[in-house]
């Protein structure tokens, strides 16, 4: 049985961890904190576990094993490398952290510490995209060439705990980056993972299109990001992340090869068509991507419980997602200097 701490108790932490933490049979969350300390409280008593006044005080508990990080953006990497330190495996929520050099720190503590660390990039254990790496890896649209990705929905504003204009997302200090972060980071970690392989150079531009405070000043961070990347496998792919879609949320990725075009959650009626270079047609109907609005069981928790019950690094590793990081890094020196930038994928140990 893996004993689990919940640090931070937000929307991620109630719809997505607990609930899956407590459907897995190999674990027991034994404690909560959160900087609301009535919150914490409350989750506590509903599932007979314990309430901490710190974060120090939870990663102090010899009785726990393992911690879900699930706070606000800016503090990912210094709580990771606590609870790491204080000998605890670690499943971080994405963004990994907000700086180049706390995502490396986080590796290399996990790696000093002999401690798993995992990052909830969950697109990658969605059916309809393991499905379709199948059938790129099966050869079914030949060499990939081009791609493009879009994530879009309206915002966090209505999503987020304490929901409104006054989110922590919208705080440059506490999410330091808005849509990309948020949305980019998913689809930028997506494309390495379909295309096989990694992005190298990177032109972007952000803007605050259309989000405000209260007062109707636009938002600290940007509420979309526009990148062009280019990988070490001649793969050149478009990703959109948007705040801005009012309406039904975007969530598609299409591969063009020199054997045929790969449309995932491109088509209403089919989660994925592939069409072959002679115009044949194969539909594949796959359990679609969840949204903010109609959530299931994504796979993290269970990946997650099942790498620390078998003593194995867990696919989705801090490591395996640095590239992605390191790129979405990229997009923003790019978009804020107006410049293509080189993306330095230097190899790190886990």
């Amino acid at each position: 049985m893996v004993k689990i701490g919940i640090i931070g108790c937000g929307k991620i932490a109630q719809i997505r961890h607990i609930p899956e933490y407590i459907q897995n049979p190999d674990a027991k969350i034994i404690g909560f904190y959160d900087l609301n300390r009535e919150r914490a409280g409350k989750l506590a008593a509903r599932y007979g576990a314990a309430a901490y006044d710190s974060v120090e005080e939870l990663l102090a508990d010899p009785g726990i094993d393992a911690v879900s990080v699930c706070t606000a953006n800016h503090a990912h990497g210094p709580i990771t490398i606590a609870a790491l330190r204080a000998g605890k495996h670690v499943l971080c929520e994405k963004p990994m952290a907000v700086t180049e050099e706390e995502c490396e720190q986080m590796v290399e503590e996990a790696r000093k510490a002999g401690k798993f660390l995992m990052i909830g990039q969950n697109q990658r254990l969605a059916r309809v995209h393991v499905k379709a790496r199948e059938l790129i890896r099966q050869g079914e649209i030949g060499k990939i060439l081009t791609a493009r990705t879009s994530f879009g929905h309206g915002g966090p504003e209505s999503w987020s705990v304490d929901s409104g204009k006054g989110t922590w997302f919208f705080d440059k200090d506490k999410a330091v980056m808005g849509a990309m972060a948020d949305l980019g980071i998913h689809k930028t970690d997506l494309l390495q993972y379909l295309c096989g392989g990694t992005i190298r150079r990177v032109t972007a531009r952000t803007a605050t299109l259309d989000k405000r405070y209260e007062d109707g000043t636009p938002i600290s961070v940007e509420d979309n990001g526009f990148c062009i990347y280019e990988m070490d496998n001649h793969v050149f792919a478009y990703m959109n992340a948007s705040w801005t879609c009012y309406g039904k949320e975007e969530n598609s990725t299409v591969l063009y090869g020199t054997e045929g075009t790969l449309r995932i959650c491109d088509d209403p009626a089919h989660s994925i068509v592939l069409i072959k270079k002679n115009g044949e047609r194969y539909l594949y109907d796959v359990e679609p991507i969840q949204t903010n609005h109609s959530q299931s069981r994504s796979g993290v928790i269970d990946l997650w419980i099942d790498s620390l019950v078998r003593r194995k690094k867990p696919e989705i590793s801090g490591e395996s997602v640095l590239p992605a990081m390191r790129a979405v890094f990229g997009a923003m020196v790019s978009a804020r200097e107006g410049r293509t930038v080189e993306v330095n994928q230097q190899e790190v140990r886990e």
